[in-house]
């Protein structure tokens, strides 16, 4: 079993990338803001799984948050980070930036990514993705990995990255996981951490939703405004939860649709309590009726 190798500076980083690469090795890199669960540690595996070399990143970004956001109280837990990590048992090197190695002095660059980063989080939380797609790029160019994981939990986030990454021309591969879930279906995120024993009963129904609108879909209901309600009803059964927004949308371009006509993301952002969660489902047409619409 490997103990991963802790580094914290770009120019250690890259000497181990590059001794890697001069032995032939393909270097996966894994992106993340600690606080790992299982979720992080399947993106690991996959990376390593496929890579010789992993890069984990573990870095509480401060441009991604806005005013009044959890900042400061995000978890934040490097020892036991880093025992997860050695379970993996590939070989991993975990950078672990301050926050001048990163934004130093006098840093003024940012990354704006059009309008794939524009609905949803783009408008409950302004200047997130422009902090997201800095961020990314930074560590794309200060890693110089092959490929990068990340998770379908954050979907709006992974298609503002591959949008990023094909108009800026950046030559990494970007590779999605699914989401990985509690036993009663709770999406893994590291905010859950902030619920208590009944938030965390509350929080279900971002997952009860999604099967509500895929189990409409496979009833026959066409109509997106009729499962969006239907999905409201659902969320606002519970006092504690208020809606930040409920969309079903064009999987690609993540624009809103009217008809469910083929596989169409549903998505939504739920605060339960003072925790913000968010969670997604690509809802498919029934087989036989995509094989009908096929002949016709």
């Amino acid at each position: 079993m490997h103990r991963p190798t802790v580094v914290s500076t770009v120019s250690e980083l890259r000497q181990a990338v590059a001794a890697a690469h001069a032995a032939g090795k393909r270097v996966g890199l894994v992106p993340t803001m600690g606080a790992l669960h299982e979720g992080h540690l399947s993106l690991v595996r996959a990376s390593q799984a496929q890579c010789a070399l992993t890069v984990v990143t573990i870095y509480v970004n401060p441009s991604q948050f806005g005013p009044g956001e959890d900042y400061d109280r995000y978890p934040r837990t490097l020892q036991a980070d880093l025992d997860a990590l050695d379970t993996c048992g590939g070989e991993s090197l975990v950078f672990v930036p301050r926050n001048e190695e990163v934004y130093p002095p006098g840093y003024a660059t940012w990354v704006e990514v059009g309008e794939v980063a524009e609905p949803w989080e783009g408008q409950c939380r302004p200047g997130h993705f422009r902090g997201v797609a800095t961020i990314v790029l930074k560590l794309f160019n200060m890693a110089g990995a092959d490929v990068a994981y990340f998770g379908q939990k954050d979907y709006q986030q992974v298609q503002v990255i591959r949008r990023m990454v094909e108009d800026l021309n950046v030559p990494i591969e970007v590779r999605i996981c699914p989401t990985v879930r509690e036993p009663d279906g709770l999406a893994m995120s590291s905010r859950n951490a902030y619920l208590g024993p009944e938030s965390r009963r509350q929080a279900l129904l971002l997952w009860n939703s999604l099967c509500l609108a895929d189990e409409l879909v496979r009833q026959g209901c066409r109509d997106a405004s009729i499962i969006r309600e239907k999905m409201r009803e659902r969320i606002e059964s519970v006092p504690d939860a208020r809606i930040d927004y409920i969309a079903l949308a064009d999987p690609d371009t993540l624009r809103p649709v009217d008809q469910i006509s083929g596989r169409t993301l549903a998505a939504l952002a739920v605060r339960i309590g003072n925790t913000r969660l968010i969670d997604n489902r690509l809802l498919e047409l029934p087989e036989k009726n995509v094989a009908r619409k096929t002949q016709t």
